[in-house]
């Protein structure tokens, strides 16, 4: 018979360096270390001049410095323990409870995990999708982040394309009228949650009384929250997009609004969806249930370590700087006449379409005829004032223009 041994009975593992360990720091050559410097130095640059697109450049992550000495792999279930436990599971789950929390649904109802960013949040609702309603067809908006169409042909779905109003929302009377040409298929909609451009937020109370209207009853709601799933929640009156309000899953970005080194997200899904794809994997000893199989374990603990340092009081004064900051600069646009608009409850600032050198240095998403700004935590009245100045010094206006709306 085979003796079992406790894991406290094995001797330690002298660590050592083999043949093919990596060499030690500072071993690159001149040139090469000449280079990254050169690098360093032009995205400090770069990084002092982002205004247009909604990245958070105000964190500090030092003090996981130590922890780039393991590979940290979240393979798997982070609701499972696995055979490679070189991972950050733990803390992974804790990040996930904070948003499912956030988004108003309830142990043990919920399922999630820490993606690698926005579009496989996406994928992975549109998944869960397909498979709760098999020949479903998806409609989103004109006005959706791109990566939609890519995933609908990646997951072949059906698809219809809703126009969307002025403002960026969703048309809800045209919405209702594809829905009634198509009543024999079930709906997968998909609502923006802060359109990419214009900031605008789909009415998910609107979503659901065209499904009513139109007697829907198979039918699956997934909220792009990319860009507002971390602002909505701290304003008062905001619209709902959160779990109460109907949605099956939602997908939201970290290193958006809370800031990261590297790209990420969060998909929070209903459990009881999720376990229609679960499959056992048995060489990692552990479900599998997520997309991308191998998972960043950094990128879990640096969710984790920023909500712990901020909390719920910490996000919400940073939501309100931001939101007081985009008032601001719409009143610095305003006095020089250039003609802007922000949507409600918005941190974009969407303005006529600037100068191409303005665009360049200060790296402004454009679409047709208009740009915009985005104010996140690093953006500071200076930045925008920087910004002023060399929008007046290239394109002066004679006269201020009142403030315009997007209605």
């Amino acid at each position: 018979m085979l003796k079992t041994f406790a894991l406290e009975e094995f001797a330690p593992v002298p660590e050592e360096r083999g043949p093919l360990a990596a060499p030690p720091a500072g071993a690159l050559d001149a040139a090469a270390q000449a280079r990254l410097d050169r690098l360093y130095e032009a995205l400090k640059r770069r990084a002092a001049h982002m205004l247009g697109y909604p990245t958070n450049f105000d964190f500090d992550y030092r003090e996981l410095e130590r922890f780039f000495a393991f590979s940290m792999n979240n393979v798997g279930d982070p609701f499972e323990d696995t055979l490679y436990s070189v991972n950050t599971h733990e803390f992974e789950r804790e990040a996930i409870d904070f948003f499912a929390q956030l988004y108003h649904i309830q142990k043990p109802n919920y399922w999630g995990y820490v993606t690698q960013g926005g579009t496989e949040g996406n994928m992975y609702g549109l998944y869960l999708a397909r498979e709760v309603c098999p020949n479903g067809v998806v409609y989103f908006s004109e006005d959706t982040h791109y990566s939609v169409m890519k995933i609908v042909h990646v997951l072949n779905l059906k698809h219809i394309v809703v126009r969307s109003q002025k403002n960026g929302e969703m048309d809800y009377g045209d919405f209702a009228d594809m829905l009634r040409l198509n009543r024999d298929k079930p709906v997968i909609a998909l609502a923006n949650i802060g359109t990419t451009m214009k900031g605008a937020v789909d009415d998910l109370g609107k979503i659901r009384q065209a499904l009513h209207d139109n007697a829907i009853h198979h039918s699956y709601i997934h909220c792009d929250a990319a860009l507002f799933g971390m602002t909505l929640p701290f304003i008062k009156d905001a619209p709902a997009f959160d779990f109460a309000a109907g949605a099956d899953s939602i997908a939201v970005s970290g290193h958006k609004f809370i800031g990261m080194p590297t790209p990420s997200g969060v998909v929070i899904a209903k459990r009881h969806n999720v376990e229609r794809v679960k499959a056992a994997i048995e060489y990692i000893g552990a479900s599998d249930t997520t997309i991308a199989g191998s998972r960043n374990g950094l990128s879990s603990l640096m969710l984790w370590r920023a909500i712990q340092a901020l909390g719920r009081k910490g996000f919400e004064a940073q939501v309100k700087a931001c939101l007081n900051m985009a008032d601001y600069a719409l009143a610095r646009l305003a006095e020089i006449g250039w003609p802007a608009w922000v949507n409600p409850y918005s941190n974009i600032v969407v303005l006529d379409r600037p100068p191409r050198e303005i665009i360049r240095k200060w790296q402004l998403a454009v679409k047709d005829d208009f740009a915009h700004l985005i104010m996140m935590p690093h953006v500071s009245k200076a930045k925008i004032d920087a910004f002023m100045r060399d929008l007046r010094r290239v394109c002066p206006a004679p006269e201020p223009m009142p403030r315009r709306s997007a209605a």
